[in-house]
């Protein structure tokens, strides 16, 4: 039933915000040279990765310093419509994609990059037992509060290590809390929720 749901939801996403995510590629391609989506790895399981799919919001820059989240070091890259995109989450529109090919559900953990499932692989080997999501418990009540942590490093270093000591095992328990409860109606509910503090933006 979840699966069926998850297809519904991206299917449904896709048809009605197709003319939305036409400008939103015009407008990102017309803002700079840089190509319309990120695509990036992140980690379905501790051991499988997928290729997740988003509309780029910061300067193109090179591997080396797109590593690790996103900091008050990255945020001088975030263009002017990246900053429209974040705010609402539209960025996130083209993960029907993921959710349709399998990669992701509509709500579950966030997928972690690879540097951390191999740093905590016990920890996330328990977060990953259910697919990772567009929207989930933790994205829901620690996104915001993550984003005040995050913005006040000044560095690379210090955002890592925020990130790692402070959101990483908050985050692991709410998801682990979406777990023990995981329903399609559960669902329901966290997309509902999810819809209405972005439209409260």
């Amino acid at each position: 039933m979840k699966r069926l749901f998850d297809i519904v939801c991206a299917a449904l996403i896709l048809t009605l915000f197709a003319p939305a995510m036409i400008v939103i590629a015009v407008l990102i391609k017309r803002s700079d040279r840089g190509p319309v989506f990120y695509i990036a790895e992140r980690m379905r399981t501790p051991s499988q990765s997928f290729a997740l799919i988003k509309f780029r919001t910061m300067t193109v820059v090179d591997a080396a310093e797109n590593a690790g989240v996103t900091g008050a070091d990255k945020t001088g890259r975030i263009t002017p419509i990246g900053r429209t995109l974040r705010r609402f989450r539209l960025d996130e529109l083209p993960q029907a994609i993921n959710v349709l090919r399998g990669d992701m559900s509509m709500v579950g953990p966030r997928p972690p990059l690879r540097q951390y499932t191999d740093a905590f692989p016990d920890l996330y080997g328990r977060v990953l037992r259910c697919r990772p999501g567009i929207t989930g418990l933790a994205t829901l009540y620690f996104h915001r509060h993550e984003e005040r942590l995050i913005a006040a490093a000044s560095s690379a270093e210090e955002t890592e290590r925020i990130y790692v000591r402070r959101c990483i095992p908050r985050k692991a328990t709410l998801d682990l809390i979406y777990a023990r409860q995981a329903s399609v109606c559960f669902d329901v509910v966290i997309l509902w929720r999810t819809l209405m503090r972005v439209l409260g933006r």
